[in-house]
């Protein structure tokens, strides 16, 4: 009797071998997608890579940018990547669509989010007024504010620049404290605390970015993702410690994506998301998702018809 291998001529099983070896080193790589284009916002897992802290922790680890037509979220689901970063409510929301998803690692300890207005004016007092926010998302909580204040806002959406806010076409915008914050600083825009609304000193001040990915993933990859984990809060720790050189990376990381930025924003930007990762009761870097701030996110949802019902703690606990 023939066997496969007298059926088979050599360079085809040759090919066969390959591809099979190739497979089996792709399966073995954690393909982790931060939610959008490179910057200092993602400095830590850039860091883990290059000093080869995921090395160190014994697996491989490929950083992917979402592109204009693929969010990281369409690529966690469409199995492209597998793990993503995300905001706490936009992990709540996806959750309670139906696709469960588990946070193996917690960053962002405060909330970011700011509302400036045009002409020094108090974002509180602009009823009615066009405001600027971001088309890719992140828009739950600056919902929840309008509807709860009664504030009833006109949204507009713009891309990724303050460009609409500057040339006078919204009363005021959206923005991050590390981001577009300082997009509108560089451009001329005089801000004070007069017009200038923080949520998270107004009662909102839920967490943002975590590392996510699918539970059904989770489960049949526990040490890996642990290790990614351990291996990306370690490089947070070094650029909280290596400022400078953390920037050196993100600015390489930059580049070679040609992002439109520059020095002075990129370093802007990570003191600012290092700032935030520090909580304000502890005063330390946690690490970890607050099961107060879930239940707080999920109480502001569902009063908001956002959630139809409470996406608990231990939900998105890897291991409950």
């Amino acid at each position: 009797m023939f066997g496969i291998k007298d059926i088979i001529p050599p360079f085809i099983r040759i090919s066969m071998a390959a591809a099979v070896l190739t497979a089996s080193a792709q399966s073995d790589t954690l393909v982790f997608t931060p939610q959008w284009t490179s910057q200092a916002q993602f400095a830590g897992y850039y860091v883990a890579e290059e000093m080869g802290f995921y090395q160190e922790a014994g697996i491989k680890v490929r950083i992917e940018h979402p592109s204009a037509t693929q969010s990281a979220m369409s690529r966690l689901r469409n199995n492209k990547c597998h793990a993503t970063t995300l905001q706490l409510c936009q992990a709540l929301e996806i959750v309670e669509g139906g696709a469960p998803l588990v946070n193996i690692l917690q960053t962002s300890m405060n909330n970011a989010m700011v509302i400036v207005s045009a002409r020094g004016k108090d974002p509180l007092t602009q009823k009615g007024a066009r405001v600027g926010i971001w088309s890719a998302g992140f828009d739950q909580l600056a919902f929840c504010m309008s509807n709860k204040e009664h504030l009833d806002y006109q949204w507009i959406r713009f891309a990724q620049n303050v460009n609409l806010f500057v040339s006078g076409a919204l009363d005021a915008t959206l923005a991050m404290s590390y981001n577009e914050y300082y997009q509108l600083l560089q451009a001329g825009v005089e801000i004070t605390e007069e017009n200038v609304y923080r949520f998270c000193d107004h009662g909102y001040n839920i967490q943002e970015d975590g590392v996510y990915m699918t539970r059904t993933y989770y489960n049949s990859h526990k040490e890996q993702a642990h290790r990614f984990a351990q291996a990306s809060r370690k490089g947070w720790e070094w650029a909280a410690q290596h400022p400078d050189e953390a920037l050196d990376i993100v600015m390489r990381y930059v580049e070679k994506a040609h992002i439109a930025t520059n020095r002075t924003m990129q370093r802007l930007m990570l003191e600012e998301v290092l700032r935030l990762q520090v909580d304000r009761e502890s005063k330390e870097r946690e690490f970890r998702l607050r099961p107060d701030m879930v239940r707080q996110a999920c109480h502001l949802m569902m009063e908001n018809g956002m959630l139809s019902k409470e996406v608990t703690y231990e939900s998105l606990t890897p291991d409950p």
